[in-house]
């Protein structure tokens, strides 16, 4: 709307200046300029001009502004100090890339490794008074500690599998046939934070549907008795008739 103004503003002296175009070429008076058409051909004349003038001098302005702000434009346009609001779009984190064996195997020679214990100090003397008792119940049987579901459980449902392909458990009793039975849980005094019930919850279903037993040993509440008869009940008795 203002530039409309504008160019209104300066067609009025612009059709002096086509009148006086518009006459000099034709060689008119100005008594011609009492027909209409001539008066419409001035007009026309007139606005053009006025635009163009318009224009020139906004452009005008516009340089002389970009030159009296050089270094705070050169800012903005190089988007130095543009700061992404709310409401505009931005984009989302890039996926991780595909590494391939030689790139891993580089990324792996340049850093460094320690060693990380497999249980901690709790933990491992559960899977030590555990791996005592089954071995006196049934020699056959074994006690696996941090197990992967990924590698005791199948399914042909590939996205209820990815639920469970990177959760472990944290004992495991397997059979002489190394045959997954019963997975034991140990649940220390800082088990239940966050989203840890939910987790063991996920775990829990996926091996009641594969037949895989669940218990739980807790800290500070399952006495060795209690571990024992426990796992009485869950080993097969050894049996003395066989060969």
């Amino acid at each position: 709307m203002h530039y409309r103004q504008r160019s209104v503003l300066f067609a009025a002296p612009g059709l002096a200046i086509g009148a006086v175009a518009v006459g000099a070429a034709g060689g008119l008076t100005l008594s011609d300029f009492e027909r209409p058409e001539m008066l419409i051909a001035s007009l026309f004349v007139g606005v053009i001009i006025g635009m163009a003038v318009a224009e020139l001098l906004s452009m005008t302005r516009r340089q002389a502004w970009r030159i009296r702000n050089r270094s705070r434009w050169e800012k903005y346009s190089t988007g130095a100090s543009i700061v992404a609001a709310p409401w505009l779009a931005t984009s989302g984190p890039k996926p991780p890339k595909l590494l391939d064996a030689a790139d891993q195997l580089r990324i792996v020679m340049s850093s460094d490794f320690t060693i990380q214990p497999l249980l901690n100090k709790s933990e491992a003397r559960v899977f030590k008074e555990l791996a005592r008792i089954v071995i006196r119940c049934n020699p056959d049987w074994h006690v696996m500690a941090q197990v992967s579901l990924g590698e005791i459980l199948r399914s042909k449902d590939a996205e209820a599998y990815s639920c469970i392909n990177s959760k472990r458990v944290d004992l495991l009793l397997v059979d002489g046939n190394c045959q997954p039975r019963h997975a034991i849980e140990y649940q220390g005094g800082a088990h239940y934070q966050n989203a840890a019930a939910a987790r063991d919850a996920v775990k829990k279903e996926a091996m009641r549907r594969a037949g895989i037993g669940y218990n739980e040993v807790v800290a500070g509440k399952t006495t060795p008795s209690e571990l024992r008869r426990l796992v009485e009940k869950l080993v097969d008795k050894l049996d003395v008739n066989q060969p």
